[in-house]
């Protein structure tokens, strides 16, 4: 009785509650920017998670700074403009760095890069960015403990992510961080921890459901990073397996995921991830058919 209790009380809370969808550019390399605004516009999305991905801003690469001198602010305003005329709102960049490094001057140069990336948005007119921790393998033998769970390393990424939030409040930027369990957020409460320790309202969380399934329940992830969460991917992941998949292809119970997300996280999109253009109608439709299901409302 207390589980159908709880899930009526789920269902109660969530019945009929807007929820926005979005979807992030990073799979779509072999549109221009303004073909994708296009193609999003016609499939009635208004929110996007931007990577410099696309043919004529091809600047992006995973865990790596890009050389971004051929993007000039006039190119970069140009390519927001695309966007917000066909009704699409930029929610994120996404910049993805390496936070954990061994190496005082990579994490130096990540943060310029940061605050380059953060001046560039700025430019037009967006205030949040994308990251994870990052990923790090030390030369040599491997250590008896990983490398993204020793002592130091968590002391050097809390003193990083301080200095990240410096650079953020600079800029008035706010650097939403995704855990993973391959990482050093490995969990929802480790991330929970770190984003507490750190103690900015300029670094807050991107909640990725599927990047802690190995690790965590849906309700668990939710309620441990609920006064975090600025914004959520939707995509998928078969259990013990490393790579993610796109929404419906995985092991993620989508149902329960879109009932907690409009309880827990209101008003924040439900970005689809991991697909292009090939994948990515279909993935949305898995997110939109357990909305229909939910009794929740695509905005």
């Amino acid at each position: 009785m207390g589980a159908l209790a709880a899930a009526g009380a789920l269902a109660q809370t969530t019945s009929a509650k807007p929820v926005p969808l979005g979807v992030a550019t990073t799979d779509f390399r072999d549109q221009t920017n303004a073909s994708l605004a296009a193609e999003l516009k016609s499939q009635r999305i208004r929110h996007i998670q931007l990577f410099f991905t696309q043919t004529d801003s091809n600047y992006w690469k995973y865990g790596q700074r890009s050389d971004l001198s051929g993007l000039s602010v006039t190119k970069a305003k140009e390519i927001a403009a695309t966007y917000r005329e066909a009704g699409i709102t930029i929610d994120a960049l996404g910049v993805y760095l390496t936070l954990v490094h061994a190496d005082p001057a990579e994490r130096k140069a990540n943060l310029d890069y940061f605050g380059q990336v953060m001046k560039l948005g700025a430019e037009m007119g967006i205030k949040a960015f994308l990251s994870e921790m990052g990923h790090y393998a030390p030369p040599g033998q491997a250590a008896r403990v990983s490398y993204d769970w020793q002592d130091e390393v968590w002391t050097t990424a809390v003193a990083t992510g301080k200095e990240l939030a410096r650079v953020a409040e600079a800029h008035g930027a706010t650097v939403l961080l995704e855990p993973i369990y391959r990482s050093l957020l490995a969990s929802a409460k480790r991330t929970r921890i770190y984003l507490e320790e750190v103690g900015s309202q300029h670094v807050k969380a991107q909640l990725d459901p599927a990047n802690l399934l190995e690790v965590n329940d849906l309700e668990e992830m939710f309620t441990q990073l609920k006064p975090w969460i600025r914004a959520i991917h939707a995509k998928d992941r078969k259990l013990h397996v490393t790579q993610g998949v796109a929404a419906g292809s995985g092991d993620l119970n989508y149902s329960t995921f879109v009932k907690l997300a409009a309880q827990h996280a209101p008003g924040i999109p439900l970005t689809v991830e991991y697909a292009g253009m090939s994948t990515y109608k279909a993935a949305l439709e898995r997110v939109r058919t357990a909305l229909r299901e939910a009794g929740l409302r695509e905005v």
